[in-house]
């Protein structure tokens, strides 16, 4: 039976960098079957002892990833006292960024978890758009932090995507004369919610393109400034209803836009 080989993974935070890098390297060692063997969350002195205790009898190596300075310094003092091989993942590659960048590491340990937690919100807020995109499902209007409404062709879900990518929850609902807007929208906070109108003639040369885009005529009602003049004015009037700002999105690009909502909503404290 081939002796599985010990290898101790040391982190101050949760070691899935170490590991993976353990695992990596021992995948080259084919006739080598090697235990990984966790010390997570190593945060004194008295955890880095616990894991010289147990490494020193038993023929393994010390794979670490500690930025804290003194921790890894005591690390690396024990393990030469004991006879034992530990080895710094993360140095080579920090001394090689703080040499040519000239710059010095934050050492706060957990930096990648956070980078994670930031993706996955990101993840979730992206999908939360496109789940109560366009009115679908308004039960989520409470759930959002942001609420877009608007006729068609304002903007809503490219808004909503831009801001997902930012965090931010959104949901959007169209404004629409011959539907009443959803009960919903007048029982979340007025201070979520952001209307977006344009103008008349903006609206039309949008509207024209698109019909154009999709090969029908420029006499569909859907462009014609009479519709446009009905949807815009039952809009404003169920934003002025609600009491929430208005944005003039007519000549503004989607990024302009969007920073316009974030410091209106920072400023008031929305997202604290």
């Amino acid at each position: 039976m081939t002796q599985k080989e010990t290898v101790y993974v040391v982190s101050d935070s949760v070691g899935e960098t170490a590991e993976l890098m353990v695992k990596a390297v021992a995948s080259q060692f084919f006739g080598q079957e090697v235990q990984i063997k966790h010390f997570s969350y190593v945060e004194d002195k008295q955890d880095i002892n616990n894991v010289i205790t147990v490494s020193k009898y038993s023929h393994s190596i010390i794979a670490y990833t500690i930025v804290l300075q003194d921790l890894k310094q005591y690390l690396d003092d024990r393990a030469e006292e004991e006879g034992i091989l530990a080895v710094d993942l993360m140095y080579p590659l920090m001394d090689a960024f703080t040499q040519k960048f000239n710059m010095q590491p934050n050492r706060e340990p957990g930096q990648m978890r956070k980078l994670d937690e930031n993706y996955f919100k990101r993840v979730e807020a992206i999908e939360f758009a496109v789940k109560y995109d366009d009115g679908q499902e308004v039960r989520g209007l409470k759930q959002a932090d942001i609420v877009l409404i608007g006729v068609s062709r304002t903007s809503k879900t490219p808004l909503s995507m831009y801001l997902a990518n930012k965090q931010f929850k959104v949901a959007n609902v169209p404004l629409i004369p011959e539907i009443p807007p959803p009960e919903e929208l007048f029982k979340i906070p007025r201070k979520k919610c952001i209307g977006l109108i344009i103008s008349p003639e903006k609206l039309n040369d949008i509207r024209r393109e698109r019909l154009k885009s999709l090969g029908l005529t420029n006499s569909a009602n859907y462009a014609s400034l009479d519709r446009i003049f009905e949807e815009l004015t039952c809009a404003e009037n169920i934003m002025k209803k609600i009491g929430c700002p208005i944005i003039d999105v007519s000549n503004k690009a989607i990024e302009e836009t969007a920073d316009i909502i974030l410091a209106m909503f920072n400023k008031r404290g929305s997202f604290a």
